[in-house]
């Protein structure tokens, strides 16, 4: 008797199971992931989940700061912290020229190769870069620093009180040692196809990509949405001031501490900027569409305010005054340095506004990762394409204000041509069904699993 008694309660919990299962296919719901990844643990006063979007987007970020970060520190002393910016303008000219062709297909390298092998090997480019620098520091070598910036497709204190008017070894060291931390930092990181939200749900991309579907799919995005075109210009001019404002603007009027100093400044307003922006992109106090609405608004104030600013300050220089051997650069300890140094802030909140906005009206456009990543893929080829078309035109000593001119028009242009997408493409949610026509992934394998707890 206790045997048939233990073999119907076997039984039933065999039924008990089948049940619980095909309830669970039915709802279309796949089993929660197990491992390390995915389980809670305590770092500090947070509760941390490794493969979750929060912990993965931490170390995206501190990869970024390292390498992207360094890099646009390093630039942002003006001619890469050289004495003259021929150099540097020949070697970003290489730099973009080779981005604006593989940056079409970042997003395609990314999904098919994965995100650590791509962040990595581009992370070793940059300390290539600086490298470059520093040999021509002590070679004039401008071969290699050429094929450094193809390749590659904490300024203030070393420099704060330099007497030179370029940085110095320790500096390119510095920014050497913390280029190759990120490279490393960047086999830290899970693909996106591993990654659960707390919800549960998984990330859209492609379970199976190969090197057609992801270039077929930069295709697919020009032709069922034909509409980003209207960015194009946007993506564009998110590189070009750049030129002016590191080149015709820091470097030409300020000697090395000083453009240190301009340096920490704007970088650090970028930070004000980013989080400003950001934050009020993420509200959730107003729908999406009136979020983008509003943004639109902002970026074009800004750019009148802040670029007519800087219309008034550039009257009172031009290139042939600042390249003449007798001309001094100004210190921050002379008179009149408060307001160009207030309007190199406000330059630096500006990029950070520009930057954010246009990323986050891409990720709003779509749910889809592989579809954002396409769409990331038009955006840095359109911007190296222009910032490669700028640096050529400064390298040829073009007036300052004819560069200041091209920038400011470019900024303010583009957001009326990108008006009407921000407009009417903009909506409050995006389907899931229509992200999934750009995927070879079905519903149920994005639907929630059991929920992750991160809480950071």
């Amino acid at each position: 008797m206790a045997d048939i008694k233990t073999k119907e309660i076997a039984h039933e919990a065999n039924v008990h199971n089948d049940l619980k299962l095909q309830s669970t296919e039915e709802a279309g719901a796949p089993a929660a992931p197990t491992g390390w990844r995915y389980r809670p643990f305590r770092l500090g006063a947070f509760t941390v989940v490794y493969a979750s979007p929060p912990t993965q987007l931490v170390l995206v970020a501190l990869v970024c700061f390292l390498c992207p970060g360094m890099f646009n520190a390093l630039n942002g002393l003006g001619g890469g912290g050289q004495l003259a910016a021929a150099a540097a303008d020949n070697a970003n000219v290489s730099l973009y020229s080779t981005f604006s062709v593989v940056g079409f297909f970042a997003g395609t390298f990314a999904n098919a190769l994965g995100i650590k092998l791509t962040l990595s090997f581009g992370g070793l480019g940059y300390c290539i870069y600086a490298s470059a620098l520093l040999c021509y520091n002590h070679t004039k070598n401008s071969g290699f620093l050429i094929f450094a910036g193809a390749l590659l497709g904490i300024p203030l204190g070393e420099n704060l009180h330099s007497t030179n008017n370029q940085v110095n070894d320790g500096t390119y060291i510095g920014f050497i040692v913390l280029m190759f931390v990120g490279a490393v930092l960047a086999w830290c990181l899970i693909d996106a196809k591993n990654i659960i939200r707390s919800d549960g749900s998984r990330v859209i991309a492609m379970k199976h990509p190969t090197w057609r579907s992801e270039f077929l799919g930069l295709w697919e995005v020009l032709r069922n949405d034909s509409f980003i075109v209207l960015l194009f210009p946007a993506f564009l001019a998110s590189n070009w001031f750049y030129t002016y404002q590191f080149n015709d603007f820091n470097l030409a009027r300020f000697n090395i501490r000083t453009r240190a100093l301009n340096n920490t400044l704007y970088w650090s307003s970028q930070i004000i900027g980013a989080y400003t922006f950001g934050y009020a992109l993420d509200s959730r106090a107003f729908r999406r569409s009136v979020r983008a609405k509003a943004a639109l608004s902002a970026l074009f104030c800004l750019t009148m305010a802040i670029w007519g600013g800087g219309y008034a300050y550039q009257r009172g220089y031009t290139r042939g005054e600042t390249t003449a051997k007798d001309y001094i650069k100004s210190d921050w300890t002379d008179h009149g340095y408060v307001g160009p140094m207030f309007l190199y802030m406000f330059y630096g909140f500006y990029d950070a506004a520009w930057q954010t906005c246009i990323y986050w009206f891409m990720g709003a456009l779509t749910n889809s990762s592989r579809k954002a990543a396409n769409f990331a893929g038009f955006y840095k080829g359109i911007q190296s394409a222009g910032a490669a078309i700028i640096y050529r035109i400064d390298a040829l000593d073009k007036p300052f204000m004819n560069i200041f001119a091209s920038s400011w028009a470019l900024l303010a242009g583009s957001l009326i041509v990108a008006a009407p997408v921000i407009i009417w493409k903009i909506k409050d949610t995006v389907p899931v069904e229509t992200d999934l026509k750009f995927s070879d992934e079905s519903l149920r394998d994005v639907v929630a699993v059991a929920p992750v707890r991160d809480k950071m």
